[in-house]
């Protein structure tokens, strides 16, 4: 991988803004503003809806990083190693206070048919729940109309802070050069 490489090679810092691998600024600034809303969200129950992908392996790495619970809820073939898998997206949300998605690549779409979050999803997990999908998310596909348009979904919000968390990373690695 190139960002790795040029991280071996030069000694300044690299910052991984997106790579196929990994999605580590996008984690940073939602987690940033789930610590603006939530009483400790390191103590909430976390979902991730989705495929094995750069979103889902970021969710990954901040709960092993931050040690907070994350459970995946996807078909089996579709799973990261490492996370718990429920395949049935009902059982998956009871007891989940932060419920993540993943844009669904069209060619895997037919395998998702019942992994859309909808109102009445939501409604299954805690009290409080929010719903966070990562842009660009599409209506009716990952995320029905109606939970866009309700209380559960924070999506807009939480970009809002995405800016001045980079601007922070860039800050904190100017910093170490």
């Amino acid at each position: 991988n190139l960002l790795y490489d040029m991280d071996k090679s030069i000694n300044i810092p690299v910052i991984n803004a997106l790579t196929d691998d990994n999605h580590p600024c996008e984690m940073m600034a939602d987690l940033y503003a789930l610590s603006k809303r939530r009483h400790d969200f390191l103590k909430d129950e976390y979902l991730f809806v989705g495929a094995d992908g750069n979103i889902g392996r970021a969710w990954r790495e901040a709960a092993e990083t931050m040690g907070f619970s994350i459970t995946q809820s996807c078909p089996a073939k579709y799973k990261m190693s490492g996370v718990e898998n429920i395949d049935n997206l009902a059982d998956a949300v009871v007891g989940k206070d932060i419920i993540c998605t993943d844009s669904i690549p069209g060619e895997f779409a037919n395998d998702f048919n019942s992994f859309q979050i909808t109102k009445d999803i939501m409604k299954m997990a805690n009290k409080g729940a929010l719903l966070n999908p990562c842009p660009p998310f599409y209506r009716n596909e990952e995320v029905s109309d109606d939970v866009i348009d309700s209380q559960f979904f924070v999506g807009y919000e939480f970009k809002k802070d995405l800016l001045k968390v980079q601007q922070a990373i860039l800050v904190y690695c100017m910093n170490k050069i």
